[in-house]
């Protein structure tokens, strides 16, 4: 069985070598929709998949830091990175250009990564991300699944090279999520929300 839940979030990026020339050479924003998709073959003891409300918590951080914010590339041109970094409180860099494709990878290994280190406590079994789709209008979007986040044709996504600015965390329930998530700590949900 497969269950979505939607965020959303507005955001400002520019993606370089693009064909499309304004989005190539000016920063635009989106109002970005993200489905998280997650499957499993058994239901827990609430006779769900995955409580929708548990989403709500270390996810929704996750996902909300590029709301309000740019995304960068970190291989642009030093004074423009340098220049985003300046000038906007709410920024996140990537390693990778963000694009709509990418954008859904670099969520998708956040995500997974968060998902596997989140201890279960109702019961849950098997539970895996299947998919992730960025919506970046309301006729586009990327849909990226499992061997397309772990891509190296696509550019390797390293978490240590993923940079959220000090505004970014300071929204966070917990400010040294991302650092304990690179870690490899484990989290523990709470039985409600």
């Amino acid at each position: 069985m497969i269950i979505r839940k939607l965020f959303k979030f507005e955001n400002a990026h520019i993606v370089r070598g693009c064909s499309t020339v304004r989005c190539r050479s000016s920063i635009h924003g989106h109002s970005y929709k993200v489905e998280l998709l997650f499957e499993s073959n058994f239901l827990d003891n609430g006779q769900m998949v995955y409580d929708f409300g548990l989403m709500k918590q270390n996810m929704k951080d996750l996902i909300d830091s590029f709301d309000h914010s740019i995304s960068i590339w970190d291989q642009d041109e030093k004074e423009y990175v340098e220049d985003m970094k300046k000038y906007s409180d709410r920024w996140v860099s990537l390693p990778v250009s963000p694009s709509a494709e990418q954008l859904s990878r670099v969520l998708f290994v956040v995500i997974d990564k968060l998902l596997h280190q989140t201890s279960t406590i109702n019961g849950e079994k098997n539970v895996s991300l299947n998919s992730i789709i960025v919506h970046e209008t309301a006729t586009g979007y990327a849909q990226c699944f499992e061997e397309d986040a772990y891509s190296k044709q696509m550019g390797e996504i390293k978490l240590n090279e993923i940079v959220f600015s000090p505004t970014v965390l300071s929204d966070w329930k917990d400010e040294k999520l991302f650092e304990k998530l690179k870690e490899g700590q484990n989290f523990l949900n709470p039985r409600s929300v």
